[in-house]
């Protein structure tokens, strides 16, 4: 596996926590129970988790391309495969086709699959695709959503909306925090999507992964064996986003 051809991230990670700290049906809302896909990680050589898509088929090859990952490391996103972005028909196909590889669904997902936006381009089998997305997926101590995990509340109180959009807390103060993943101690070990990063975000148990590829930042990948995280550089901004709707980390307090 050859990761010299994307900027890397070298500096350590926070320390991992106790794997024994797992996620069951039984610590989740009925409704997320019910969207909940549970893998054994002794299955896989490798797993890596890779952040927002958003339609940049480009950017995709070119991070499987570094990572390079066999017929038996799985892959999984953490949802916002689609919108926004150039092709995003051809993300679907790329994820869906590849038997190792596995998404939770995004609210962009979500927005589709009720109607409260629509793509141009989808066919029945997108569609059908989307639908089957689960809303969470763990093993050992992983837990990977689209939006993030309320510290506030108790895991089984939080239903799928809560799951997909969670950002700051209280809610309603969006962009401008404070952000769940500053107060979540966990467990479990939580992967995310939704809020848009300069760079990922690294803590102890939560790991951050939107770094806007879609807003001319960047498609990041972590790598579960070597606690490492590889990106590639969007070709281009095809997406303006305002400077306050990206978190640097000067913003945060992790």
């Amino acid at each position: 596996m050859d990761h010299t051809a994307t900027p890397t991230d070298d500096r350590p990670l926070a320390p991992r926590p106790d794997a024994g700290a797992t996620v069951s049906d039984g610590d989740l809302h009925p409704a997320v129970a019910e969207r909940h896909e549970r893998l054994d990680a002794s299955a896989w050589d490798d797993i890596y988790v890779v952040g927002d898509v958003h339609g940049c088929i480009d950017e995709l090859r070119r991070l499987m391309a570094a990572l390079d990952p066999g017929p038996d490391d799985l892959v999984v996103f953490v949802g916002d495969l689609v919108r926004k972005g150039p092709d995003s028909k051809a993300v679907l196909e790329f994820v869906r086709e590849r038997e190792n590889f596995r998404s939770v669904r995004g609210n962009n997902e979500d927005k589709l699959i009720h109607g409260r936006k629509t793509l141009d381009g989808l066919d029945d089998a997108d569609r059908r695709y989307l639908k089957s997305l689960p809303v969470a997926i763990s093993w050992d101590d992983a837990f990977v959503v689209h939006g993030g995990v309320d510290p506030t509340r108790p895991l089984a109180s939080q239903d799928i909306e809560s799951l997909l959009n969670c950002r700051s807390i209280p809610a309603e103060n969006g962009y401008d925090g404070p952000f769940w993943f500053e107060q979540y101690r966990g467990p479990p070990r939580t992967f995310f999507g939704h809020t848009v990063l300069d760079e990922p975000v690294r803590t102890e148990w939560a790991i951050g992964l939107d770094t806007g590829c879609v807003y001319g930042g960047s498609l990041t990948a972590y790598d579960w064996s070597a606690d490492t995280v590889v990106s590639v550089p969007a070709s281009r901004t095809y997406e303006p986003r305002a400077d306050e709707k990206v978190l640097g980390p000067d913003r945060l307090d992790t």
